[in-house]
């Protein structure tokens, strides 16, 4: 092939390889130039979570009162929030109540509390993997071990069975009680795992919300068996009640 034919022959093939480009974009003409862009819209912060106020309530005496002659009046708003705080031998354990799921029971705790009727009292039943219980105002008293677990305030309530509310975590504060349903009074427990096989059979008022360690440190006193001999019991030196304001 001559020198002239082949230069003819590339012009052609170069031709043949800009046919079949893609054309060039104009920047002036192109859509991105001329379609307006609606920017994305911008949703608003989320408001801030309010900040909560807390304030100790004031006590109903200044000396422990462990017996009363009937159930308390009511002294809790039940559309209000109230926390416990529980000044152990371990540390503090502060719990939310729930006065909208058991207003009774929350409302007949509060009660106890600010009578100082929880003061020094033991948690007298204790098993590892399962609760810590307290509130009997005969623990107090050394020379009544043998009977501790069957103390009361003097009066007895129903138990406040709520769907829904369960005891599937540790920390779930809940109400002691007999075979009856009516024999609540001062006793309660908090579970130191889930125990769900208790829901829809005993009174859910509260959870833990800080000193779950402080019940994991409480001297283990008792099996499923009964109790555990030589072990202590750790004692309870008071309750706070604080209240929304």
């Amino acid at each position: 092939m001559s020198r002239r034919a082949l230069i003819a022959a590339s012009v052609l093939l170069g031709a043949a390889l800009v046919a079949c480009a893609p054309a060039a974009t104009n920047p002036a003409t192109s859509p991105a130039a001329t379609t307006p862009v609606t920017p994305a819209p911008v949703s608003p912060a989320p408001a801030p979570a309010p900040v909560l106020s807390f304030q100790p309530m004031k006590e109903l005496t200044q000396a422990p009162v462990r017996s009363f002659s009937s159930a308390p009046a009511q002294i809790i708003d039940p559309n209000k929030r109230y926390r416990a705080v529980l000044k152990t031998s371990q540390g503090d354990v502060t719990l939310d109540l729930y006065p909208k799921v058991a207003p009774v029971a929350v409302n007949n705790f509060v009660f106890l509390a600010l009578n100082h009727f929880y003061d020094g009292t033991r948690f007298h039943r204790v098993i590892d993997g399962f609760m810590a219980q307290g509130g009997d105002p005969l623990s107090a008293d050394p020379a009544q071990q043998a009977r501790w677990g069957t103390g009361g305030p003097g009066y007895q309530f129903s138990a406040e069975l709520v769907s829904g509310v369960r005891f599937d975590r540790a920390g779930v504060l809940g109400m002691a009680r007999s075979q009856s349903l009516s024999s609540q009074g001062s006793q309660f427990f908090i579970t130191v795992a889930p125990a769900d096989f208790l829901s829809g059979n005993y009174t859910v008022f509260g959870q833990v919300i800080a000193g779950q360690d402080v019940l994991n440190r409480l001297q283990r006193n008792y099996t499923g068996s009964g109790p555990i001999a030589g072990a202590g019991a750790d004692t309870l030196l008071g309750v706070q009640i604080l209240q929304e304001q």
